[in-house]
């Protein structure tokens, strides 16, 4: 055999050796985990039972879900890493051609019975069914999922407010002395990684992720905990326009309504109908903030004292009203007084009442308030004269006693002033006190708006 043949040969032949030895399966079959996996599923790793098991985790946020004020439930999306020595598993990488890492089933090693205290529902998605195993021993396990957990919020601060949930990890029933868990990442670096990878936040602005641990004893020993605080913060600018603004619109219509004059009735409709849209709004935020809270939010301090304004504001309408209403019999009986007058030749002017047109048989055709013409006395006898019938009299002392009503009426509408203008005296205190409250209503309006503006900035 020529020398350039057997070397081909020793190529041919190292190359088949090495195409055996580099596959997963050999290191697989050199770890018997395919023939004695219980004794890797069955008890913690380790070769004496006095030695602990450090297992790392490390959790990174993906999205933020949903936040559930009504129910207080938080839905984040986590990733979570965990690493922890398995001793049963070693081999050397010079061997398998360089193979430092191996994917097996979670089924084939023992995993730590971690869980979330704060977990409600189990996760129902798709989880990682493999585990990756390193040459010296690590075990390392990296899944996605999706909790829904218990926190608790304080919405006093509604919708300006920062919310903190607890996510804590910890063993089912291996205490401190068997498993320890330790941070693989410090708070930055979690808060930076979780920025980093964060897919959607929704209405809520994801600020940082704080690591800390717990200890507590509890029987037969100490147990340890991981807490990671996921701190975020509400985006409010929705809320805003579609609830706090629209208050305050209806805050400024109930102001405008000092301007609409008191003898108009639409007034008095005008602020109920504001009342009621208050009303609505208040159905609306009871369907948004949860039945129990430490404190009062101060989103619903602010609707109940803008609607205790609004209805003192009506209060005070209907009184100011009402104060007007008992001037108006003795003006509109002055004006009667006043268009009844009639004139007799060069002496004063008297008064025709109803008694006297009855005994003289006169109709009396009066001017609009404020006109310089008395009013004429026509006798009956000159209409029986003039040919014209009774009864045309009597249609025409209907059409008198209409234009009497028109301006009763007409009276009720305006100012009300007696002789020269005055006006009356309950006229006179329903201005000071519709002045009076105005004032008082615009300055607890802005102190108000200036302490909620206080409260939700600090």
């Amino acid at each position: 055999m020529t020398p350039g043949a057997l070397l081909l040969l020793l190529l041919l032949t190292d190359g088949t050796s090495c195409q055996k030895v580099c596959s997963y399966q050999d290191v697989i079959d050199h770890l018997n985990l395919t023939r004695r996996s219980d004794v890797f599923t069955l008890t913690r790793p380790v070769l004496d039972h006095t030695h602990r098991t450090v297992v790392k985790l490390d959790i990174i946020l993906y999205a933020i879900l949903a936040v559930i004020e009504k129910t207080q439930t938080f839905i984040p999306f986590i990733w979570v890493i965990m690493k922890w020595n398995n001793e049963f598993i070693s081999w050397d990488p010079s061997r398998f051609c360089g193979i430092t890492r191996v994917s097996l089933p979670k089924k084939k090693l023992w995993i730590p019975d971690l869980f979330i205290y704060e977990m409600t529902e189990k996760d129902d998605a798709p989880q990682s069914p493999y585990v990756y195993v390193d040459h010296d021993g690590t075990v390392t396990l990296e899944d996605d999922l999706r909790v829904v957990s218990t926190c608790k919020m304080d919405v006093h601060k509604f919708p300006f407010d920062t919310q903190s949930c607890n996510i804590t990890i910890g063993s089912a029933i291996h205490s401190v002395d068997e498993v320890q868990l330790v941070p693989f990442s410090n708070s930055s670096r979690a808060t930076q990684f979780s920025r980093e990878v964060m897919k959607t936040q929704g209405e809520w602005d994801f600020l940082n992720l704080t690591v800390s641990s717990n200890s507590f004893n509890f029987e037969h020993g100490d147990w340890e905990n991981l807490i990671y605080t996921i701190t975020m913060k509400r985006r409010p600018l929705l809320h805003i326009i579609n609830f706090l603004l629209p208050i305050l619109f209806f805050l400024c219509l109930d102001l405008a309504s000092f301007f609409i004059s008191d003898h108009r009735g639409e007034k008095l409709g005008f602020k109920v109908t504001v009342l009621l849209a208050i009303s609505v709004l208040l159905l609306i935020l009871n369907e948004i903030l949860p039945a129990m809270s430490n404190k009062t939010p101060l989103i619903a301090t602010y609707c109940i004292v803008i609607f205790a304004l609004m209805l003192l504001n009506l209060l005070e309408t209907i009184l100011v009203t009402h104060l007007m209403e008992k001037d108006s019999p003795t003006q509109e009986s002055c004006r009667l007084r006043d268009n009844c007058e009639g004139k007799q030749g060069e002496s004063k002017t008297h008064f025709c009442d109803r008694e006297e047109k009855r005994d003289n048989h006169c109709v009396c055709v009066c001017d609009m308030p404020g006109g310089d013409t008395p009013c004429e006395l026509l006798p009956m006898a000159e209409q029986v004269g003039s040919g014209r019938p009774a009864g045309e009299c009597g249609v025409l002392l209907l059409i008198l006693e209409e234009l009497r009503r028109l301006q009763r009426s007409q009276a009720l509408l305006l100012s009300g002033t007696m002789d020269g203008g005055t006006p009356g005296y309950w006229t006179r205190a329903a201005t000071k006190i519709n002045t009076l409250f105005f004032i008082f209503y615009v300055v607890t309006v802005s102190l108000f708006l200036i302490f909620m503006c206080i409260e939700w900035s600090s």
